[in-house]
């Protein structure tokens, strides 16, 4: 456990008592994340403002320091508890609007994203604009009193079930590739949207096609200025690559729906020598190596936050964490995969048991990881360009 002296680790008994008399035991288990206690801890971590911790009290957030929000969630991890307000506002689109919000956007969008009220969803990639996002087409025209929204966005996480969308249009059709594009904040609960979930090869649908037709949007519900969208763009990436590092690598060496680690499931699938050794030597080696780089995955992680305590927040460098926390987690989950043999085959049925259905779902969901939040070829280029300075390939 890290030692961040002074105040900061004074700040540790306060959150420890705190978390060992607010967090319901009973969330620890499946069924218990089932049940109400999951609403009262979101209610109680909402009303502490440790849902979005570093956030400013004002906009419903905690005020901490970095080092306090490391120590807190330190302390969850502890007592097995999660921070139960997350999704895009969290991650994305909340540290972008308060960093480059107006302070009447702050007002109107941050409490109900810290307090978890608020579900949005991200409309960047279109059918025609995926990896090349500047070809974007849904068309924002300017209408007076209000914005007219056209167009259509795939991809487009949990937008069946959230309240707001903060989307990438064209304002001026005109304007050379990467210019002409705002953000713009709109309401999906508008009549003229319309939202088609994709079922995914796991079996899950976390994404859907968006449509947009003649959707009206404020006027002030442009984030940043008009026309320069592809800026806040860029910043609002490297706030989710930054969020999706941490969470692909930088967590436990456990899978989906399961307190067992890799570890577990080698000793439990493959079995063990007469020296106490996993019986295959050439995944024993291969689990070595995965457990240095996830090793040294969480070290850079936690380097990179110490770097950023001037709460400039994540830099280009994101791309680089993004790209090698894909990497640690499908190579997790292809170990798990693995180590189930047979049982690694099921889908569904009574001749596996639950977790291991959960693993092989988990694994084809992992597949997904070198591609949302920029695929993986993308984040190289980023790093290629504006970490190391490299020129385009002739």
């Amino acid at each position: 456990m890290a030692d961040f002296g002074g105040e900061v680790e004074a700040f540790r008994a306060d959150a420890r008592a705190w978390l060992e008399a607010n967090f319901p035991p009973a969330l620890k288990t499946e069924a218990g994340r089932r049940s109400g206690d999951a609403k009262v801890w979101r209610e109680r971590m909402a009303d502490k403002g440790w849902g979005a911790p570093t956030w400013p009290k004002a906009y419903g957030g905690g005020g901490l320091s970095r080092g306090e929000a490391r120590v807190l969630a330190e302390e969850m991890a502890r007592i097995g508890a999660s921070n139960p307000i997350g999704g895009l506002g969290i991650m994305s689109i909340g540290p972008t609007i308060l960093e480059l919000g107006t302070e009447e956007q702050k007002k109107r969008h941050l409490p109900g994203i810290a307090r978890g009220e608020k579900e949005w969803c991200q409309g960047y990639s279109e059918p025609g604009a995926g990896s090349d996002l500047a070809s974007l087409q849904t068309k924002c025209e300017d209408k007076g009193d209000h914005w007219l929204v056209n167009g259509q966005k795939i991809w487009t996480s949990v937008a069946n079930l959230a309240d707001w969308c903060f989307c990438l249009v064209r304002t001026d059709p005109a304007a050379k590739k990467h210019e002409g594009i705002s953000c713009l904040l709109i309401d999906m609960k508008d009549p003229g949207v319309e939202t088609r979930p994709i079922r995914l090869i796991n079996g899950d649908s976390p994404f859907c096609e968006t449509f947009f037709t003649d959707v009206r949007a404020r006027k002030d519900d442009i984030v940043g200025p008009l026309n320069g969208g592809w800026t806040i763009a860029k910043r609002l990436l490297q706030f989710e690559r930054d969020a999706i590092a941490a969470g692909l690598g930088g967590g436990t060496l456990t899978g989906p729906a399961s307190a067992m680690s890799v570890e577990d499931y080698a000793k439990r699938y493959i079995g063990l020598d007469g020296q106490g050794r996993l019986a295959d030597a050439d995944y024993r080696s291969r689990l070595v190596q995965h457990r240095m780089e996830h090793q040294a995955f969480q070290l850079t992680l936690r380097r990179a936050a110490d770097e950023a305590k001037s709460n400039q927040g994540p830099s280009n460098a994101a791309a680089i964490m993004k790209y090698a926390g894909a990497k640690v987690a499908q190579d997790r989950a292809e170990l798990i995969v693995e180590a189930l043999g047979a049982e690694g085959l099921g889908w569904d049925g009574d001749g596996f048991e639950d977790h291991e259905l959960a693993q092989v779902r988990g694994w084809l969901r992992t597949k997904a990881n070198s591609i949302e939040g920029g695929s993986s070829e993308i984040n190289l280029n980023v790093v290629s360009k504006r970490v190391l300075g490299l020129p385009d390939p002739k």
